[in-house]
């Protein structure tokens, strides 16, 4: 309810805001210029107001950092068709370099896409067109960016159902977990840096169980990232090394959920965005372990 109440005060700042622009000549009118009601409803509205959608689209995540939640893996919703078990499908269409073209087309096969169309252009680009289940999207968006070195087109558009193909693989990389409370050391930090890429900064307020990286393996490595260097009163030259360290990837709402897998959580706060183990000390995510086994 109070996120409902916030919401709605929400709006009505960004109606507020898009009278006064449109005094100033502002040609994307907000809610209010445009005679709508502020409530939480209003997300259903046509895409094609692009301005008027990209401000309501903000708001279930605004929702989510007021009350704090806890957001769990992304998944799709099965149905029974003819007393058969059916998963929703999207028409897949993408627009790649034809270097990329294999890589590309390598993901989409282990993720249970079915090559429909292929076409190449003179420009050294190819239109692959795919038929996938819609689970084997989650996630696909930042890893085909990658892939494409950011070069790559990708749309896709509900296209019914079919039945239930076989599993879809998860992450490759395991994570990095933080196994004390405290605040980040640049010093431990930077010696963790060999292990694998990080979420967090020296400074950043860390508790046990919290994700603080992309493990460089495919296991969970549990680490002291507040582990300060030890001090002596012996100095020799050369020593010291100086603390390089490389900047951290920032987490977004979408980018945390596509990156979960199912024994984690995405925490969402007023002031920031935390992946977490959904079993915060060790020996419960071990247990947790022997019984899904």
């Amino acid at each position: 309810m109070r996120a409902e109440i916030r919401a709605g005060e929400l709006l009505t700042e960004m109606a507020e805001k898009g009278e006064r622009d449109s005094g100033r000549g502002n040609r994307n009118p907000t809610l209010k210029s445009q005679g709508a009601t502020p409530k939480l409803s209003d997300i259903g509205v046509s895409k094609s107001q692009s301005s008027r959608w990209q401000q309501l689209a903000a708001l279930p995540k605004e929702a989510m950092r007021i009350q704090s939640r806890a957001v769990r893996q992304c998944g799709v919703l099965l149905k029974q068709i003819d007393g058969v078990t059916s998963e929703p499908c999207e028409s897949l269409s993408v627009d790649v370099e034809s270097q990329h073209q294999g890589a590309v087309m390598e993901a989409l096969g282990q993720r249970r896409g079915e090559l429909v169309d292929m076409a190449a252009d003179a420009q050294g680009r190819v239109r692959l067109a795919y038929r996938i289940p819609a689970r084997g999207l989650i996630g696909f968006q930042g890893e085909f960016m990658n892939l494409t070195r950011g070069t790559g087109l990708m749309s896709h558009v509900f296209d019914g159902f079919a039945p239930v193909k076989g599993d879809v693989p998860e992450r490759r990389n395991g994570v990095l977990v933080s196994q004390e409370h405290g605040d980040a050391v640049a010093y431990a930090l930077w010696n963790l840096q060999e292990r694998g890429r990080m979420f967090v900064s020296p400074g950043d307020k860390l508790y046990e169980g919290m994700v603080i990286g992309i493990h460089s393996r495919d296991n969970d490595l549990v680490v002291n990232p507040i582990k300060g260097k030890k001090l002596t009163n012996i100095r020799a030259a050369g020593k010291d090394d100086a603390i390089l360290l490389t900047p951290p990837i920032a987490l977004t709402l979408e980018y945390a959920v596509e990156f979960i897998a199912d024994d984690e959580l995405v925490e969402v706060t007023p002031k920031s965005i935390r992946i977490r183990k959904r079993h915060l000390k060790e020996h419960e995510r071990k247990r947790a372990s022997r019984e899904a086994a």
